[in-house]
């Protein structure tokens, strides 16, 4: 039986709920938010759960050595929580270039940053959760010890990655990896049961302590032996001296609404510049040409200059208030035409990847999302703990002119975003979608598909999505209507059609009436997704 095999078009429809829902991209996550709920514990403590879970029931897109941002609504505040970790203290430019790199490597030991993912559990806990942090991972630990079978989608990446990992992953670094992940010599099949003692115990651990012993414990220890092993850069001092940082989320006004994102270094930005160059066009139309062209032409330009500016807030070589001001954007929808462009960064002026959404009867609701980057991270796994490291590093530059270039302590250029939507100053909802580049420009489609076109949760997230990759090159899903790609190409895009929808994100939605309370969520089509609902 081939479980990714669909010959006919299926359908989902939104979910209605009314005490609490969860949406995220597995559904044995999905119900370990909501066992946490039904125990009493808030939308907040819903998320840590489903956060741990997935760590577990989703290995090929998070883990516990990744990074985490989320967005909470709760008593009619939004809060902004950066839990992305820093280079190595002892990490530079040269001593990369002085093991043979002339740009940052993708896999092994050096692209790993500190994680931020064990710091973000404790911290929303401790601030915003009702359930202990140890009472929020019961769900995932008892998945990792007692195992799972694999979903489909899940299933199907892993054995991507096991196939390309075994080809090229030869050296002793990587051996735990193979340990954990193909216990058996191969990656587990769909269906198949996988179990990570390791990881459970690890997360017990950090229930325990608060994820203190992960920071400063035995945990630390762990990871800094492994790391000296074998001529890594990140040591004990580096996680110890780790804190999450709570920030003030940033927004823009789109025809009634105010939609929200972490600022830099996250990507967030970039949906939000899109949405303003966007804004100055003429009135968009459904399914035409016309808007789908300067919607791409209004994401190349916005991504062009968030790849050449965005970084830690002190070293862009702009402030974010000008990227979303409206003399950028008018400046940026000036050099919009018929036709498709190449686009160059802007000219400054002179001087100066698992998503998931929670909601609970309160109205407390949250936006949160955390990676270890591409896929399984860097290959790098600490043995016996179920620690799948992260690849963040990858991002840095190593040209001294660059914003994003390497420096130990300095966070990089980072790629995931939870978004959250308001209107005249009450929560409408969380909604995000995850995947590598592709997260500013899917917010960007979900956002007007949303606004524009009054699409439910579920078709919002299930309309066929472009993607720009570079120059005048887009891809497109199988089902993106063909007399538009031929438009599209008309007007001098390189059109490409994708032979399946795995590249264009993964998306979750929740919406809230404010009337009645009732909440209303929309799950991706393009992976395992699921709501629990209560």
């Amino acid at each position: 039986m081939d479980y990714l095999n669909h010959p006919f078009a299926s359908r989902r429809h939104t979910v209605f709920s009314k005490k609490g829902m969860v949406a995220t991209s597995q559904p044995l996550a999905a119900q370990a938010g909501l066992e946490i709920m039904q125990k009493g514990g808030n939308a907040i403590d819903a998320a840590i759960a489903t956060a741990a879970a997935l760590t577990v029931v989703e290995p090929t897109s998070n883990g516990i050595g990744g990074d985490a941002f989320a967005l909470v609504w709760i008593k009619d505040k939004l809060h902004g929580l950066n839990s992305s970790g820093p280079a190595p203290q002892s990490i530079s430019a040269e001593a990369v270039k002085k093991r043979g790199h002339d740009k940052m490597p993708v896999h092994g030991m050096i692209p790993i940053t500190v994680p931020g993912v064990p710091a973000a559990w404790a911290e929303l806990s401790k601030k915003f959760g009702k359930l202990s942090l140890a009472e929020t991972l019961k769900p995932a630990i008892r998945y990792a010890e007692e195992g799972y079978p694999l979903s489909p989608i899940l299933g199907k990446y892993w054995k991507l990655a096991y196939n390309k990992f075994k080809q090229n992953f030869t050296s002793e670094e990587y051996q735990a990896w193979f340990d954990l992940f193909a216990p058996n010599g191969k990656a587990p099949e769909i269906g198949e049961m996988w179990a990570s003692p390791g990881h459970a115990a690890t997360l017990k651990d950090i229930g325990e302590t608060d994820a203190r012993s992960f920071y400063e414990g035995p945990i630390a220890e762990k990871i800094d032996t492994y790391m000296k092993q074998h001529g890594g850069f990140l040591t004990k001092e580096d996680l110890t001296a780790y804190k999450p940082e709570w920030v003030e989320p940033i927004s823009t006004h789109y025809k009634g609404y105010d939609v929200w994102e972490i600022p830099p270094n996250g990507q967030g930005i970039v949906a939000l510049m899109a949405l303003n160059i966007f804004s100055k066009m003429k009135q968009p139309a459904w399914q035409t040409a016309e808007t789908l062209h300067e919607q791409i032409e209004a994401m190349k330009l916005a991504f062009t200059d968030g790849k050449e500016f965005v970084t830690e807030p002190q070293a862009m070589p702009v402030e974010a208030a000008h990227l979303l001001s409206a003399e950028y954007a008018g400046k940026r929808a000036e050099t919009i035409g018929d036709q498709a462009s190449d686009p160059v960064p802007y000219e400054l002026p002179k001087g100066g990847t698992v998503y998931l959404a929670a909601a609970d009867e309160e109205g407390n609701m949250i936006s949160y999302i955390q990676s270890n980057y591409m896929g399984f991270g860097s290959g790098i796994v600490i043995p016996g703990t179920g620690i799948s490291m992260q690849n963040r590093g990858a991002d840095f530059s190593l040209e001294p002119d660059h914003p994003n270039f390497l420096q130990g302590g300095k966070r990089t250029y980072h790629t995931i975003i939870p978004g959250f939507l308001t209107k005249d100053g009450k929560a409408v909802g969380p909604f995000g979608v995850m995947g590598g580049y592709m997260q500013p420009q899917g917010h960007f489609q979900v956002v007007t598909n949303t606004i524009d076109y009054l699409m439910n949760p579920q078709a919002a997230l299930d309309a066929p999505r472009w993607q720009w990759i570079e120059g005048k090159t887009v891809l497109v899903e199988p089902e993106f209507p063909n007399y538009l790609a031929q438009a599209l190409a008309r007007k001098g895009h390189a059109i490409q059609v994708a032979t399946d929808g795995g590249n264009f994100g993964r998306g979750q939605i929740i919406w809230r009436n404010p009337d009645t309370g009732v909440l209303s969520g929309g799950t991706e089509s393009r992976t395992d997704g699921a709501i629990a609902a209560w």
